[in-house]
């Protein structure tokens, strides 16, 4: 049995002896805690909704620690404007056990909604479920093979071009680099003819 309760604006399915993570709840260790906002409870064949809170559910429950979350950090940040913060923050929570899931007038969907004949379950023999993936045979290999070979080859002279220009580009900078080089042995002579 498993039942949708919120808790501190989050929703969280819960069922008997587990341990939740809640939003702080004022209490002290080993208090008992109800969840009286129930959403939804399943017993395994039967599933009863809330509209969206169900009046006669109530999740119980104890305190089992108070504690605080790991440290997460808060950066804001803006570029070129001497702006920055850095702040940390620990969200605190509340960690309960739940022991009960109490449901007072749990009605089955049968009760609920009386079935005509047009409304029968379908049986699960006739519904339709994608099929299977065969496993290749040796003529679905030959068709990919040959639609391999057909396929159009990659343009030769795109291929040629973008080596060309990769080409091109480390020419321009190889001179690029000379220029430099010149231009400094000039100034370097320059500043020698000027010291004498």
């Amino acid at each position: 049995m498993y039942a949708v309760v919120t808790s501190g604006g989050k929703q969280y399915k819960v069922e008997e002896g587990d341990i939740l993570r809640v939003e702080k709840i004022p209490g002290q260790v080993g208090a008992a805690i109800t969840f009286d906002q129930v959403l939804m409870v399943s017993d395994g064949e039967n599933v009863n909704i809330g509209q969206p809170v169900l009046d006669d559910v109530s999740v119980e429950g104890h305190i089992v620690e108070q504690g605080k979350a790991n440290k997460i950090i808060v950066f804001k940040f803006k570029r070129r404007k001497r702006y920055r913060r850095k702040q940390g923050h620990r969200q605190q929570y509340t960690a309960v056990k739940i022991e009960s899931i109490k449901a007072k007038g749990l009605t089955t969907r049968k009760e609920a909604e009386p079935e005509t004949e047009d409304q029968k379950p379908v049986a699960k023999e006739t519904i339709a479920r994608p099929e299977a993936k065969k496993p290749a045979t040796k003529e679905t290999e030959v068709k990919k093979k040959e639609a391999k070979k057909t396929a159009k080859p990659k343009d030769k002279k795109a291929e040629t071009q973008s080596k060309a220009k990769k080409a091109a580009s480390k020419k321009a900078a190889a001179k690029k680099t000379e220029t430099k080089k010149a231009a400094a042995k000039k100034t370097a002579a320059k500043t020698k003819k000027k010291a004498k």
